[in-house]
């Protein structure tokens, strides 16, 4: 295993261009394991790209990505897309569950899909976490959003995965649900010593992480700690004035 030293991801020196555009400017950071970080910043920072870059669903056009100290590296998309399933879930904010298939098929998929066995034990007690251990047999358009929301979060730690991206997760609910997604993902964290990396706008969803990294213009623009959504909100106010390149997250 390659050692990691408490880390769960690490980018240097990261850029991405799309055409004369820079989505990224040589981003450098450090985010320790069991911890939920959240990345913030105005349309257009880089947020989204960051957290594509870091989760292997897009190339940086320069610089390196680290998963629990092992390079996202691959000389064709097979070999990138195996790196991801072995050690990266996702949760997005429009939950991407098959339709036809029920609650514990959707969360089964993924070890499908990447020929590994099937843990039907495994799914059903992550679905029991969750709170849906009573809706197995479900499909998609049976549930709430906040239901369907918790299917896909199961899906994503079905895997034990080494680092959970979570694209706007609450952007498709209701404040209830929100609420409650969040709450969750801030369990697996706190109970399970999970990784998560939050890309939100919402200053009261990103107050339910332990820190936020603020980005503008592709750059770092410094980080906080044990975030409230009012202090969150001021500095997002106010990030275009206080720009500092290459802050670390604390």
């Amino acid at each position: 295993m390659t050692p990691h030293n408490g880390e769960a991801l690490r980018l240097v020196a990261v850029r991405k261009q799309y055409g004369t555009v820079t989505a990224l400017d040589g981003v450098s950071l450090s985010l320790p394991m069991g911890t939920f970080t959240a990345v913030m910043g105005p349309s257009g920072s880089g947020k989204s790209t960051l957290l594509h870059c870091a989760a292997g669903l897009d190339r940086p056009t320069a610089g390196r990505v680290y998963v629990a100290g092992a390079e996202m590296t691959g000389d064709d998309e097979t070999a990138l897309t195996k790196f991801r399933r072995e050690r990266i879930g996702f949760v997005f904010q429009r939950f991407n569950l098959m339709p036809t298939l029920t609650v514990l098929q959707n969360v089964l998929l993924p070890r499908r899909l990447a020929g590994m066995p099937v843990d039907k034990a495994r799914a059903i007690a992550t679905l029991r976490r969750v709170g849906l251990g009573d809706r197995l047999s479900h499909r998609p358009a049976e549930l709430s959003g906040g239901q369907q929301q918790r299917v896909a979060i199961a899906r994503a730690l079905v895997t034990q995965p080494q680092i959970v991206f979570a694209d706007e997760p609450t952007g498709a609910l209701d404040t209830r649900s929100a609420r409650e997604v969040l709450a969750l993902l801030r369990e697996t964290v706190r109970r399970d010593g999970q990784t998560i990396v939050m890309v939100t706008h919402d200053p009261v969803a990103a107050a339910h992480a332990d820190s936020v990294i603020f980005l503008a213009d592709g750059r770092l623009a410094g980080s906080m700690l044990a975030p409230s959504p009012e202090a969150v909100a001021e500095r997002l106010a106010h990030l275009g004035d206080d720009l500092r390149v290459g802050v670390r997250p604390a």
